[in-house]
């Protein structure tokens, strides 16, 4: 599907009682999968949910409007990699550590070395663009009794970080980082949702 039905409220932030009062993100989700109406709907992965939460609610109103045709594809879109959650995290920290501020930057940094603690590519990248604050980090936890621990509320407190460090930032078109971010977080789900192809079901040899 890739039509909102006609007749459904416009997009707004936060949580709406019905649809006369308005629909976030994920309570259009909720009602175009014929779900109860929930801004916590079971037909999407609980991080996702949390992203395109949080992208609804910081975004104007131009830019939430322009969110609309992403909605469709969250319906069903569940992953059963128990690891899906961070990775969607991470995702975000590494959109955001560059532009948020120090504070935010700070926490993404911990976030970042905490659950790719060797470096990937695409976190090495994020940590480029901010040359001190890797090693900031990595003081941070040597010197720290705690250590963050993987969990979906974890996850999703990362999620929220990220997401208002990019709305929060000075720079241009925080709408459409923001609406990069949800549009590629969906894609990744997707993938890991895709069947396996014949190529990858054939044994090998």
């Amino acid at each position: 599907m890739n039509r909102m039905p006609e007749g459904m409220p416009v997009l707004s932030a936060g949580r709406h009682r019905t649809p006369k009062h308005g629909a976030c993100f994920m309570e259009f989700a909720s009602y175009l999968a014929g779900e109860r109406w929930s801004d916590h709907p079971a037909c999407t992965h609980p991080t996702v949910a949390a992203l395109a939460r949080d992208v609804n609610d910081v975004s104007s109103d131009a830019g939430r409007a322009l969110l609309t045709t992403l909605i469709p594809r969250v319906v069903g879109l569940t992953v059963d990699d128990p690891q899906f959650g961070m990775a969607v995290a991470l995702r975000a920290a590494r959109a955001a550590l560059p532009v948020a501020s120090m504070e935010r930057q700070r926490a993404l940094a911990v976030a970042l070395l905490s659950f790719d603690p060797e470096l990937g590519p695409e976190s090495r990248a994020a940590f480029a663009q901010s040359p001190d604050l890797e090693g900031w980090a990595r003081a941070y936890l040597a010197s720290s009794r705690f250590a963050p621990k993987a969990s979906a509320r974890t996850a999703e407190a990362i999620v929220h970080t990220a997401v208002t460090g990019i709305a929060k930032a000075c720079i241009e078109d925080p709408d459409a980082r923001l609406r990069a971010l949800l549009a590629e977080t969906i894609a990744a789900a997707e993938a890991a949702r895709a069947p396996l192809t014949e190529r990858q079901l054939e044994p090998v040899r």
